[in-house]
């Protein structure tokens, strides 16, 4: 089945581009566009995509604003935002308002459509180069998560994944490269974001960068 997604940007050659390179991707369907959050919420309550590609600077209702009517609601669709603004304060606020991805829009298409594709598995992504923004700015922050202690009570095989997560792959990636099957890396991530109350996934990336299973060089 399609992967069902809904175009969000109030620039419509921006749409029209998007929903051009889509056309020619066998698995990806776009069922919808809007050029403002309200037309976003209103037609994801409408056409019931999968995954809304969300602009966040637009007129009236923002990208932010809807995306937090959207995941609040409740429903099957994920938020991705594809903005031009990769500023902190964007991308806390997309995160904190539900988003399941943040993608800058000088990313290439095929990066573009994995990222579609990761979201609407039911996975997060976050460009690399905004997660170690996330990560430096989470280490200048006054009360910061509590440095795990040779990370009790994480087996060795947990202990793989969150360097991995730390890494920034996906359930299908960790999958692919331990060997195992997507189902069993998600359960893996799972019982980590119970083991280690993360919150969310770019807490576990914050964690395994704190536990030193990965460094910003990596």
């Amino acid at each position: 089945m399609n992967i069902r997604v809904l175009l969000v940007d109030d620039q419509p050659l921006v749409r029209a581009g998007l929903r051009v390179l889509i056309a020619d991707v066998p698995d990806i369907d776009v069922v919808g566009e809007a050029g403002t959050g309200a037309e976003a919420v209103r037609l994801t309550r409408e056409v019931a995509p999968d995954v809304v590609l969300m602009d966040l600077r637009m007129p009236g209702t923002d990208g932010i604003a809807a995306t937090r009517e959207i995941t609040a609601a409740g429903g099957p669709a994920r938020v991705l935002v594809l903005t031009t603004f990769d500023d902190d304060e964007h991308v806390h606020a997309a995160l904190r308002a539900g988003a399941s991805g943040f993608l800058v829009k000088d990313m290439a298409l095929e990066e573009i459509l994995g990222a579609i594709r990761v979201v609407a598995a039911g996975d997060a992504l976050i460009a690399p180069g905004v997660t170690r923004r996330l990560i430096a700015e989470f280490a200048r922050r006054p009360e910061p998560v509590p440095r795990p202690r040779g990370l009790p009570g994480v087996t060795e095989r947990e202990r793989e994944v969150l360097t991995l997560v730390g890494r920034g792959l996906s359930n299908a990636e960790i999958a692919a490269e331990l060997v195992i099957s997507p189902a069993t890396a998600k359960a893996h991530v799972a019982r980590l974001f119970t083991k280690l109350a993360a919150r969310d996934r770019v807490h576990l990336v914050i964690v395994a960068y704190e536990a030193g299973l990965v460094s910003p060089s990596r």
